[in-house]
């Protein structure tokens, strides 16, 4: 299946072909809602029976379609002590899942102008000056790198998960002492929490106000997210998950952190219905249409960071934890978002969470309008693998197809004029439609000849199938015979008035009645 990636055309008040706004492609399935709520129960036995194996003290799922949230489960206890158990409203701490809130505040200013995804660390922050890179011809690091785990710095979990609640002041010494590199900038992926703090503190520098406050007052608080904070004491209660550890077949209490400048990076705690907004927002920026922006960040920003910044590695056909076949996948890194993309064409993109006491993970495919969520309260819990066999028992078993590309009114009137000129090289559809390459590329004599040979293995023509679009200026017919099919591709140029470039048939069977 095809990414639906959308060129939108503006034509004079004149032109005949001049209409009102695009309108984008919706979801036209009447029945996907009931399909995957009928596979609700389900879903609820995978989660439950996760929780059990994993020896999850709690957990928060959510499935969202189509920009809602249609289902939440939660199982049990946010605290051992108290017994209090876990519900919608338990906000858990959802670890690295903040990292997408960091970049999307840096491409915010960015929009605004404040500052280059070009710039130079030590622009915003003068101490990193001091950090030598790792061979003399490597590049400065930007915050470009920073953002697509390009940084050149080694992974660091087990160190940087533990340095949450640090200060500004400890963030600015580290620095100053100089810093190593595992890779020169700008050369391959290698996760980087330190990256992210880094980050984090480029917003306070640039703002003149903590990272904390400008995500949340220009973020958080538009998008309805009122429950997420970044400290956890400012949260009731019965209404925290505290953090354990399974170790020697019992919980071990983990103590949770304050908040802290390494907090750009995890810090953020937050209950799913609020989590669930933010992913809304996500979805909500495909289609490209010409709607009015809403979000407190463009749509086009909200995508720009959901393209892979650097590339991670390339799968081929394997089979899933529980025997289930995977297509081969490419993987990249986007900003503050893991992507991938398959070989059937289904785009994903994931963030996984882990600190001590905690783990979490979400996935969205924004072309089909699909999203899962899941919280828990115990170390590095293995969210990645529940959540990847649910979305894709909801994307299978629910048949959930993609949103239908509708032609632009210039792929449906050249697919219209072609459809005759596969017949018959009438002049006016020839002068109008076709591209001037076209006869240089292959003879009109040569055409004729062939589309004689198709045409008498079709029979008499019986009409044009559906218009199927590849984009708003390729796609591709059947023309339908009596006795076969004819297979038509063909490509638009990119004139104001675009004319057919390409041209490639082939003949294919009528499918047998059933």
């Amino acid at each position: 299946m095809l990414r639906c990636l959308f060129v939108f055309l503006l034509f004079s008040l004149g032109s005949l072909l001049a209409g009102p706004s695009y309108s984008p492609p919706a979801f036209t399935d009447p029945d996907r809602r009931a399909r995957v709520e009928s596979l609700l129960p389900r879903i609820d036995s995978l989660y439950r029976t996760y929780a059990t194996n994993q020896h999850l003290p709690g957990m928060v799922y959510g499935v969202m379609l189509d920009g809602r949230l249609l289902h939440i489960g939660a199982h049990g206890v946010a605290n051992l002590e108290s017994g209090q158990p876990v519900s919608r409203h338990t906000r858990f701490r959802i670890a690295s899942m903040t990292k997408s809130f960091t970049a999307l505040a840096i491409l915010k200013l960015r929009d605004a102008g404040r500052l280059q995804l070009e710039d130079p660390i030590e622009r915003h922050l003068p101490q990193f000056r001091r950090s030598r890179t790792l061979t003399m011809d490597s590049p400065r690091v930007t915050v470009r790198h920073l953002l697509g785990m390009s940084g050149g710095f080694p992974q660091d979990d087990p160190w940087g998960d533990r340095r949450l609640a640090d200060t500004v002041a400890e963030l600015e010494g580290l620095v100053s002492t100089g810093l190593q590199y595992s890779n020169p900038p700008g050369t391959t992926w290698e996760y980087s929490n330190l990256g992210y703090a880094l980050l984090g503190h480029v917003i306070t520098r640039v703002t003149g106000r903590p990272y904390q406050e400008y995500i949340t007052r220009e973020l958080l608080r538009p998008l309805g997210m009122t429950n997420t904070v970044w400290e956890y004491s400012r949260v009731p209660a019965d209404q925290l998950a505290l953090g354990y550890r399974w170790q020697k077949e019992q919980w071990i209490p983990e103590p949770i952190l304050h908040d802290g400048t390494f907090g750009a990076m995890g810090g953020l705690i937050t209950p799913v219905d609020d989590f669930a907004r933010y992913v809304a927002f996500h979805l909500d920026a495909w289609p490209p249409r010409d709607a009015h922006e809403t979000g407190p960040v463009r749509r086009a920003t909200v995508r720009e960071m959901h393209r892979p910044a650097t590339m991670i590695l390339v799968q081929g056909d394997t089979n899933s934890p529980t025997g289930r076949p995977l297509p081969a996948r490419a993987n990249g890194y986007g900003s503050g978002l893991a992507w991938s993309q398959d070989s059937k064409g289904i785009v994903r993109l994931r963030h996984a969470g882990g600190l001590p006491g905690f783990g979490s993970e979400y996935r969205f495919l924004p072309d089909h309008g699909l999203a899962v969520i899941c919280f828990a309260n115990l170390t590095y819990a293995p969210a990645t693998a529940i959540n990847a066999q649910v979305a894709d028992v909801l994307l299978d078993e629910a048949r959930l197809e993609p949103r239908a590309l509708p032609p632009s009114p210039w792929l449906r009137k050249r697919a219209d004029q072609l459809a005759r000129l596969l017949q018959s090289w009438t002049p006016a559809d020839l002068a109008d439609a076709l591209s001037s390459n076209v006869f240089l590329d292959r003879a009109q004599s040569d055409w004729e000849s062939l589309l004689k040979e198709h045409l008498a293995r079709m029979g008499t023509v019986r009409g044009m199938g559906p218009l199927r679009p590849i984009n708003q200026l390729r796609g591709r017919f059947l023309l339908e015979g009596e006795r076969g099919n004819l297979d038509v591709f063909f490509t638009l140029t990119p004139e104001a008035e675009p004319r057919i470039q390409e041209i490639r048939v082939e003949s294919v069977a009528r499918p047998s009645a059933p």
